[in-house]
Protein backbone atom coordinates (compact mmCIF):
# COMPACT_ATOMS: atom_id res chain seq x y z
CA UNK A 1 0.00 0.00 0.00
CA UNK A 2 1.33 3.45 -0.89
CA UNK A 3 2.19 6.05 1.71
CA UNK A 4 -0.70 8.26 0.60
CA UNK A 5 -3.24 5.43 0.89
CA UNK A 6 -1.92 4.46 4.32
CA UNK A 7 -2.27 8.08 5.41
CA UNK A 8 -5.86 8.17 4.15
CA UNK A 9 -6.83 4.91 5.85
CA UNK A 10 -5.32 5.97 9.17
CA UNK A 11 -7.18 9.28 9.00
CA UNK A 12 -10.50 7.52 8.34
CA UNK A 13 -9.85 5.24 11.32
CA UNK A 14 -9.07 8.23 13.53
CA UNK A 15 -12.21 10.09 12.46
CA UNK A 16 -14.40 7.01 13.02
CA UNK A 17 -13.03 6.38 16.51
CA UNK A 18 -13.30 10.02 17.53
CA UNK A 19 -16.89 10.19 16.31
CA UNK A 20 -17.78 7.21 18.49
CA UNK A 21 -15.91 8.60 21.51
CA UNK A 22 -17.61 11.98 21.24
CA UNK A 23 -21.04 10.31 21.12
CA UNK A 24 -20.40 8.35 24.32
CA UNK A 25 -18.05 10.44 26.46
CA UNK A 26 -20.07 12.80 28.65
CA UNK A 27 -19.15 15.62 31.00
CA UNK A 28 -20.85 16.73 34.21
CA UNK A 29 -20.35 20.54 34.07
CA UNK A 30 -21.46 23.19 31.59
CA UNK A 31 -19.17 24.87 29.04
CA UNK A 32 -16.25 22.51 29.68
CA UNK A 33 -13.88 23.93 27.05
CA UNK A 34 -11.08 25.00 29.40
CA UNK A 35 -9.01 22.91 31.74
CA UNK A 36 -5.81 23.57 33.67
CA UNK A 37 -3.61 20.89 35.24
CA UNK A 38 -0.85 21.90 37.64
CA UNK A 39 2.39 19.97 37.75
CA UNK A 40 5.70 19.72 39.56
CA UNK A 41 8.90 18.00 38.48
CA UNK A 42 9.51 14.68 40.11
CA UNK A 43 12.69 16.20 41.57
CA UNK A 44 10.58 18.63 43.60
CA UNK A 45 9.53 17.89 47.18
CA UNK A 46 5.84 17.58 46.19
CA UNK A 47 6.47 14.65 43.87
CA UNK A 48 6.03 10.97 44.77
CA UNK A 49 9.30 10.31 42.91
CA UNK A 50 11.27 12.92 44.88
CA UNK A 51 14.96 11.93 44.90
CA UNK A 52 16.86 15.19 44.88
CA UNK A 53 18.22 14.90 48.40
CA UNK A 54 20.10 11.75 47.45
CA UNK A 55 21.25 12.74 43.95
CA UNK A 56 23.87 15.13 42.65
CA UNK A 57 23.12 17.29 39.60
CA UNK A 58 25.23 14.96 37.47
CA UNK A 59 23.35 11.91 38.76
CA UNK A 60 20.00 13.56 38.03
CA UNK A 61 21.07 14.37 34.46
CA UNK A 62 22.41 10.84 33.98
CA UNK A 63 19.06 9.46 35.16
CA UNK A 64 17.14 11.68 32.75
CA UNK A 65 19.37 10.59 29.86
CA UNK A 66 18.83 6.92 30.68
CA UNK A 67 15.06 7.45 30.63
CA UNK A 68 15.34 9.39 27.35
CA UNK A 69 17.28 6.49 25.81
CA UNK A 70 14.57 4.08 26.96
CA UNK A 71 11.94 6.23 25.23
CA UNK A 72 14.09 6.35 22.08
CA UNK A 73 14.05 2.54 22.05
CA UNK A 74 10.28 2.48 22.53
CA UNK A 75 9.63 5.01 19.75
CA UNK A 76 12.04 3.20 17.44
CA UNK A 77 9.89 0.10 17.85
CA UNK A 78 6.66 2.06 17.25
CA UNK A 79 8.07 3.71 14.12
CA UNK A 80 8.34 0.31 12.48
CA UNK A 81 4.83 -0.91 13.33
CA UNK A 82 2.13 -0.72 10.66
CA UNK A 83 -1.44 -1.18 10.51
CA UNK A 84 -21.60 25.68 35.82
CA UNK A 85 -17.94 25.69 36.46
CA UNK A 86 -17.04 27.64 33.37
CA UNK A 87 -14.29 29.64 35.11
CA UNK A 88 -13.07 26.80 37.34
CA UNK A 89 -9.69 25.19 36.91
CA UNK A 90 -8.73 21.59 37.43
CA UNK A 91 -5.52 21.32 39.44
CA UNK A 92 -3.96 17.89 39.26
CA UNK A 93 -0.55 17.27 40.79
CA UNK A 94 1.84 15.85 38.20
CA UNK A 95 5.51 14.91 38.23
CA UNK A 96 7.96 14.84 35.35
CA UNK A 97 10.56 12.10 35.01
CA UNK A 98 12.24 12.82 31.65
CA UNK A 99 9.88 10.34 30.04
CA UNK A 100 6.64 10.97 31.92
CA UNK A 101 4.48 13.35 33.90
CA UNK A 102 2.42 11.75 36.65
CA UNK A 103 -1.23 12.77 36.89
CA UNK A 104 -3.42 12.41 39.98
CA UNK A 105 -7.08 11.61 39.43
CA UNK A 106 -9.97 9.52 40.73
CA UNK A 107 -11.68 6.74 38.77
CA UNK A 108 -14.82 4.64 39.18
CA UNK A 109 -17.96 4.98 41.28
CA UNK A 110 -15.88 4.53 44.45
CA UNK A 111 -13.58 7.44 43.50
CA UNK A 112 -10.43 5.30 43.60
CA UNK A 113 -7.30 7.46 43.77
CA UNK A 114 -4.72 6.70 41.07
CA UNK A 115 -1.50 8.35 39.90
CA UNK A 116 -0.49 7.76 36.29
CA UNK A 117 2.71 8.57 34.45
CA UNK A 118 1.84 11.07 31.73
CA UNK A 119 3.33 10.31 28.32
CA UNK A 120 2.91 12.79 25.48
CA UNK A 121 4.10 10.03 23.13
CA UNK A 122 1.69 7.40 24.47
CA UNK A 123 -1.85 6.49 23.40
CA UNK A 124 -3.87 4.20 25.64
CA UNK A 125 -4.20 5.24 29.29
CA UNK A 126 -3.93 2.24 31.61
CA UNK A 127 -3.79 1.43 35.29
CA UNK A 128 -3.38 -1.76 37.31
CA UNK A 129 -6.67 -3.48 38.14
CA UNK A 130 -7.90 -6.11 40.54
CA UNK A 131 -8.31 -9.01 40.10
CA UNK A 132 -4.66 -9.04 39.11
CA UNK A 133 -2.62 -11.91 37.68
CA UNK A 134 0.77 -10.28 38.02
CA UNK A 135 0.73 -6.78 39.53
CA UNK A 136 3.83 -4.79 40.42
CA UNK A 137 3.95 -3.29 43.93
CA UNK A 138 2.42 0.20 44.25
CA UNK A 139 1.94 2.35 47.34
CA UNK A 140 -1.69 3.30 46.64
CA UNK A 141 -4.47 0.68 46.69
CA UNK A 142 -4.94 -1.05 43.33
CA UNK A 143 -8.13 -0.07 41.52
CA UNK A 144 -10.74 -2.85 41.70
CA UNK A 145 -13.06 -2.84 38.69
CA UNK A 146 -15.46 -5.21 40.49
CA UNK A 147 -16.25 -2.51 43.08
CA UNK A 148 -17.22 0.13 40.51
CA UNK A 149 -20.76 0.37 39.18
CA UNK A 150 -19.59 2.66 36.33
CA UNK A 151 -17.08 0.14 34.96
CA UNK A 152 -17.71 -1.85 31.79
CA UNK A 153 -15.61 -3.69 29.23
CA UNK A 154 -15.11 -2.51 25.65
CA UNK A 155 -17.08 -4.52 23.13
CA UNK A 156 -15.24 -6.60 20.57
CA UNK A 157 -17.38 -4.76 17.99
CA UNK A 158 -15.69 -1.48 18.88
CA UNK A 159 -13.46 -0.08 16.06
CA UNK A 160 -10.38 -0.31 18.29
CA UNK A 161 -10.79 -4.10 18.37
CA UNK A 162 -11.38 -4.32 14.62
CA UNK A 163 -8.03 -3.00 13.36
CA UNK A 164 -5.59 -5.70 12.28
CA UNK A 165 -2.09 -5.27 13.65
CA UNK A 166 -3.11 -2.93 16.48
CA UNK A 167 -2.46 -3.55 20.18
CA UNK A 168 -6.07 -4.76 20.59
CA UNK A 169 -7.50 -8.19 19.86
CA UNK A 170 -10.70 -10.04 20.75
CA UNK A 171 -10.22 -13.06 23.02
CA UNK A 172 -13.19 -14.96 24.51
CA UNK A 173 -15.52 -12.00 23.78
CA UNK A 174 -13.19 -9.59 25.59
CA UNK A 175 -11.23 -6.80 23.90
CA UNK A 176 -7.68 -7.46 25.13
CA UNK A 177 -4.77 -5.04 24.82
CA UNK A 178 -1.12 -6.02 24.84
CA UNK A 179 1.53 -3.30 25.14
CA UNK A 180 5.20 -4.21 24.70
CA UNK A 181 7.82 -1.50 25.30
CA UNK A 182 11.21 -1.98 23.65
CA UNK A 183 12.98 -1.35 26.95
CA UNK A 184 11.23 -4.39 28.45
CA UNK A 185 8.06 -2.98 30.03
CA UNK A 186 5.09 -5.19 29.23
CA UNK A 187 1.45 -4.82 30.19
CA UNK A 188 -1.74 -6.56 29.15
CA UNK A 189 -5.36 -6.52 30.25
CA UNK A 190 -8.91 -5.69 29.24
CA UNK A 191 -9.84 -2.60 27.23
CA UNK A 192 -12.53 -0.95 29.32
CA UNK A 193 -14.76 2.08 29.95
CA UNK A 194 -14.85 4.05 33.20
CA UNK A 195 -15.62 7.43 34.78
CA UNK A 196 -12.63 9.70 35.45
CA UNK A 197 -12.68 12.56 37.99
CA UNK A 198 -10.13 15.41 37.79
CA UNK A 199 -10.10 17.25 41.15
CA UNK A 200 -10.24 21.05 40.95
CA UNK A 201 -10.29 21.65 44.73
CA UNK A 202 -11.00 19.51 47.82
CA UNK A 203 -14.75 19.51 47.14
CA UNK A 204 -15.14 19.75 43.34
CA UNK A 205 -14.03 17.64 40.38
CA UNK A 206 -14.47 17.64 36.62
CA UNK A 207 -16.17 14.36 35.69
CA UNK A 208 -15.85 12.49 32.38
CA UNK A 209 -17.90 9.34 31.79
CA UNK A 210 -17.19 6.38 29.52
CA UNK A 211 -13.52 7.02 28.83
CA UNK A 212 -11.63 4.20 27.17
CA UNK A 213 -8.72 2.94 29.29
CA UNK A 214 -6.73 -0.20 29.85
CA UNK A 215 -7.53 -2.32 32.91
CA UNK A 216 -4.12 -3.98 33.30
CA UNK A 217 -4.02 -7.44 34.86
CA UNK A 218 -0.40 -8.34 34.11
CA UNK A 219 2.56 -5.92 34.03
CA UNK A 220 6.29 -6.73 34.04
CA UNK A 221 9.62 -4.87 34.12
CA UNK A 222 7.96 -1.66 35.33
CA UNK A 223 10.44 1.12 36.17
CA UNK A 224 8.05 2.97 38.52
CA UNK A 225 7.10 0.10 40.83
CA UNK A 226 7.15 0.68 44.61
CA UNK A 227 5.81 4.24 44.11
CA UNK A 228 2.27 5.64 44.11
CA UNK A 229 2.15 5.28 40.33
CA UNK A 230 0.04 2.55 38.75
CA UNK A 231 0.07 3.10 34.98
CA UNK A 232 0.36 5.57 32.09
CA UNK A 233 -1.68 8.65 31.06
CA UNK A 234 -1.49 8.84 27.23
CA UNK A 235 -1.58 12.22 25.46
CA UNK A 236 -0.48 11.72 21.85
CA UNK A 237 -2.75 11.88 18.77
CA UNK A 238 -3.84 8.23 18.75
CA UNK A 239 -7.62 7.78 18.82
CA UNK A 240 -7.48 6.00 22.19
CA UNK A 241 -5.40 8.71 23.92
CA UNK A 242 -7.09 11.07 26.36
CA UNK A 243 -6.03 13.97 24.15
CA UNK A 244 -8.24 12.53 21.39
CA UNK A 245 -11.08 11.30 23.60
CA UNK A 246 -11.48 14.69 25.30
CA UNK A 247 -11.11 16.67 22.08
CA UNK A 248 -14.70 17.94 22.07
CA UNK A 249 -14.12 19.42 25.54
CA UNK A 250 -10.65 20.89 24.90
CA UNK A 251 -10.96 21.91 21.22
CA UNK A 252 -7.91 19.74 20.48
CA UNK A 253 -5.61 22.31 22.11
CA UNK A 254 -3.12 22.11 24.97
CA UNK A 255 -0.23 24.23 26.14
CA UNK A 256 2.55 24.40 28.70
CA UNK A 257 5.47 26.65 29.63
CA UNK A 258 8.50 24.99 31.24
CA UNK A 259 10.22 26.99 33.97
CA UNK A 260 14.04 26.88 33.76
CA UNK A 261 15.37 23.77 35.44
CA UNK A 262 17.39 25.61 38.13
CA UNK A 263 14.15 27.31 39.25
CA UNK A 264 11.88 24.27 39.21
CA UNK A 265 11.76 23.52 42.92
CA UNK A 266 9.77 26.64 43.99
CA UNK A 267 7.48 26.62 40.95
CA UNK A 268 4.77 24.37 39.56
CA UNK A 269 4.23 23.47 35.92
CA UNK A 270 0.85 24.17 34.35
CA UNK A 271 -0.67 22.10 31.58
CA UNK A 272 -3.55 24.05 30.02
CA UNK A 273 -6.33 22.96 27.67
CA UNK A 274 -8.84 24.72 25.41
CA UNK A 275 -10.05 28.14 26.50
CA UNK A 276 -7.69 28.26 29.49
CA UNK A 277 -4.70 28.71 27.18
CA UNK A 278 -3.52 32.33 27.25
CA UNK A 279 -3.40 34.30 24.00
CA UNK A 280 0.09 34.41 22.55
CA UNK A 281 1.42 37.88 21.67
CA UNK A 282 1.10 38.16 17.86
CA UNK A 283 4.36 40.08 17.55
CA UNK A 284 6.31 37.23 19.14
CA UNK A 285 4.44 34.04 18.24
CA UNK A 286 5.87 31.67 15.62
CA UNK A 287 3.74 29.07 13.84
CA UNK A 288 4.64 25.86 12.02
CA UNK A 289 2.36 23.09 10.80
CA UNK A 290 2.37 19.50 12.00
CA UNK A 291 3.54 16.79 9.62
CA UNK A 292 1.19 13.79 9.61
CA UNK A 293 1.95 10.25 8.54
CA UNK A 294 0.17 6.91 8.99
CA UNK A 295 0.70 5.08 12.28
CA UNK A 296 2.85 7.89 13.68
CA UNK A 297 0.98 9.93 16.26
CA UNK A 298 3.73 12.08 17.77
CA UNK A 299 3.91 15.81 17.15
CA UNK A 300 6.08 15.95 14.02
CA UNK A 301 7.09 19.27 12.45
CA UNK A 302 9.12 20.10 9.35
CA UNK A 303 12.65 21.08 10.39
CA UNK A 304 14.25 22.81 7.38
CA UNK A 305 17.76 23.33 8.74
CA UNK A 306 19.76 24.51 11.78
CA UNK A 307 21.92 27.56 12.43
CA UNK A 308 25.05 27.38 14.57
CA UNK A 309 26.07 30.76 16.07
CA UNK A 310 23.66 32.40 13.60
CA UNK A 311 25.39 30.70 10.63
CA UNK A 312 22.80 28.76 8.63
CA UNK A 313 24.06 25.25 7.90
CA UNK A 314 23.65 23.85 4.41
CA UNK A 315 21.90 20.59 5.20
CA UNK A 316 20.20 18.98 2.17
CA UNK A 317 16.40 19.41 2.01
CA UNK A 318 15.85 15.73 2.86
CA UNK A 319 18.04 15.76 5.99
CA UNK A 320 15.23 16.06 8.55
CA UNK A 321 12.30 14.81 6.50
CA UNK A 322 10.14 11.92 7.64
CA UNK A 323 10.90 8.89 5.48
CA UNK A 324 8.47 6.27 4.17
CA UNK A 325 9.82 3.61 6.55
CA UNK A 326 8.72 5.78 9.52
CA UNK A 327 12.27 6.83 10.39
CA UNK A 328 13.71 10.32 10.31
CA UNK A 329 11.73 13.50 10.73
CA UNK A 330 11.59 15.81 13.73
CA UNK A 331 9.04 15.92 16.52
CA UNK A 332 8.54 17.98 19.66
CA UNK A 333 8.35 16.00 22.90
CA UNK A 334 8.51 17.34 26.44
CA UNK A 335 9.09 13.77 27.59
CA UNK A 336 12.64 13.89 26.24
CA UNK A 337 14.90 15.79 28.61
CA UNK A 338 17.49 16.68 25.97
CA UNK A 339 17.19 17.37 22.26
CA UNK A 340 18.29 14.45 20.09
CA UNK A 341 19.72 14.92 16.59
CA UNK A 342 19.39 11.92 14.28
CA UNK A 343 22.78 10.31 13.77
CA UNK A 344 21.91 8.21 10.71
CA UNK A 345 23.40 9.12 7.34
CA UNK A 346 20.90 10.82 5.04
CA UNK A 347 22.21 11.63 1.58
CA UNK A 348 25.72 10.97 2.85
CA UNK A 349 25.40 13.47 5.73
CA UNK A 350 25.19 12.72 9.45
CA UNK A 351 23.57 15.77 11.09
CA UNK A 352 24.64 14.82 14.62
CA UNK A 353 28.29 14.44 13.61
CA UNK A 354 28.19 17.76 11.74
CA UNK A 355 26.93 19.61 14.81
CA UNK A 356 29.36 17.92 17.20
CA UNK A 357 32.26 18.77 14.88
CA UNK A 358 31.18 22.41 14.93
CA UNK A 359 30.99 22.48 18.74
CA UNK A 360 34.42 20.85 18.93
CA UNK A 361 36.01 23.28 16.50
CA UNK A 362 34.43 26.30 18.17
CA UNK A 363 35.38 25.49 21.76
CA UNK A 364 38.84 24.20 20.90
CA UNK A 365 39.45 27.45 18.99
CA UNK A 366 38.77 29.14 22.34
CA UNK A 367 41.48 26.94 23.92
CA UNK A 368 39.03 24.88 25.96
CA UNK A 369 39.98 21.31 26.77
CA UNK A 370 37.72 18.28 26.38
CA UNK A 371 36.67 16.42 29.51
CA UNK A 372 34.18 13.75 30.54
CA UNK A 373 30.99 13.86 32.57
CA UNK A 374 29.25 11.08 34.56
CA UNK A 375 26.08 11.73 32.56
CA UNK A 376 27.67 10.19 29.48
CA UNK A 377 27.10 13.22 27.25
CA UNK A 378 29.45 13.21 24.24
CA UNK A 379 30.61 16.82 24.21
CA UNK A 380 32.00 18.28 27.47
CA UNK A 381 34.69 20.88 28.14
CA UNK A 382 36.54 22.32 31.10
CA UNK A 383 35.16 25.74 32.03
CA UNK A 384 37.61 28.54 32.82
CA UNK A 385 36.23 31.11 35.27
CA UNK A 386 36.53 33.94 32.75
CA UNK A 387 34.88 32.16 29.78
CA UNK A 388 31.29 33.09 28.91
CA UNK A 389 31.23 33.04 25.11
CA UNK A 390 28.98 29.99 24.69
CA UNK A 391 27.39 28.85 21.44
CA UNK A 392 23.72 29.03 20.47
CA UNK A 393 21.50 27.24 17.96
CA UNK A 394 18.43 28.12 15.91
CA UNK A 395 16.05 25.50 14.58
CA UNK A 396 14.43 26.74 11.37
CA UNK A 397 10.98 25.21 11.05
CA UNK A 398 8.73 25.47 8.02
CA UNK A 399 6.75 28.72 7.84
CA UNK A 400 9.75 30.87 8.80
CA UNK A 401 9.28 29.74 12.38
CA UNK A 402 12.76 30.26 13.83
CA UNK A 403 13.22 28.60 17.21
CA UNK A 404 16.19 30.18 19.01
CA UNK A 405 17.97 28.21 21.74
CA UNK A 406 20.14 30.49 23.92
CA UNK A 407 23.39 29.25 25.47
CA UNK A 408 21.88 28.63 28.92
CA UNK A 409 19.37 26.18 27.41
CA UNK A 410 21.84 24.58 25.00
CA UNK A 411 24.36 23.52 27.66
CA UNK A 412 24.41 21.89 31.08
CA UNK A 413 26.73 23.73 33.43
CA UNK A 414 28.63 22.08 36.27
CA UNK A 415 31.00 23.73 38.73
CA UNK A 416 34.19 23.24 36.69
CA UNK A 417 32.93 22.09 33.29
CA UNK A 418 29.96 22.17 30.91
CA UNK A 419 28.38 19.83 28.36
CA UNK A 420 26.42 20.35 25.16
CA UNK A 421 22.86 19.24 26.00
CA UNK A 422 22.29 17.22 22.82
CA UNK A 423 22.16 13.45 22.45
CA UNK A 424 22.22 11.02 19.55
CA UNK A 425 18.85 10.27 17.96
CA UNK A 426 18.88 6.70 16.77
CA UNK A 427 15.98 7.13 14.41
CA UNK A 428 14.70 10.73 14.51
CA UNK A 429 15.40 14.28 15.64
CA UNK A 430 13.55 15.36 18.79
CA UNK A 431 13.19 18.82 20.32
CA UNK A 432 13.40 18.03 24.03
CA UNK A 433 12.41 19.73 27.27
CA UNK A 434 15.80 21.28 28.08
CA UNK A 435 15.55 23.33 24.88
CA UNK A 436 11.91 24.24 25.63
CA UNK A 437 12.65 26.17 28.81
CA UNK A 438 11.01 29.60 28.99
CA UNK A 439 9.00 28.89 25.83
CA UNK A 440 5.22 28.93 25.66
CA UNK A 441 4.38 25.80 23.62
CA UNK A 442 0.86 25.54 22.15
CA UNK A 443 -0.19 22.31 20.43
CA UNK A 444 -3.21 23.27 18.32
CA UNK A 445 -4.03 19.82 17.00
CA UNK A 446 -7.39 20.89 15.60
CA UNK A 447 -5.73 23.39 13.27
CA UNK A 448 -2.73 21.12 12.72
CA UNK A 449 -0.14 23.54 14.02
CA UNK A 450 2.44 24.18 16.71
CA UNK A 451 2.86 27.71 18.05
CA UNK A 452 5.61 28.94 20.36
CA UNK A 453 6.86 32.18 21.88
CA UNK A 454 9.54 33.23 24.36
CA UNK A 455 8.02 33.72 27.80
CA UNK A 456 8.94 33.97 31.45
CA UNK A 457 7.41 30.69 32.52
CA UNK A 458 7.74 31.49 36.23
CA UNK A 459 4.74 33.81 35.77
CA UNK A 460 2.51 31.10 34.28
Amino acid sequence: MSLSLLFLSSKLFLCLCLTLFQHHVTFSASNPTGLTLRAVLDDSPNSPLYLIENMTIAERIERFIQVTNAKDNYLNLNARVGPDKSNSLSRVVMARDGLFYSVWLLIGSQGQEVKLLMDTGGGLTWTQCQPCLNCFPQNLPIYDSRASTTYSTLSCDHPLCQVEGSLYTCVDDLCIFVHNYHGGLYTTGVASLETFYFPMDPSTALTFHNLVFGCSRDSRNVVFQDTELSGIFGMNMMPDSLMSQLSSFTNFRFSYCLVPFPDLIPHTLVLRFGDDIPLLPPERVKTTMFVHAPYLYNYYVNLVTISFLNYRLGFPPSQFQLREDGLGGCFVDSGYLLTAIEDNYVGGVNAYDVLMDLFTAYYESNNLRRTTDPSGLDMCFERPNDFNNFANLTFHFDGEADYFVPPQHLHIFQQDHFCVAITRGRYATVLGAWQQQNKRMLYDVGLGRLQFADENCAND
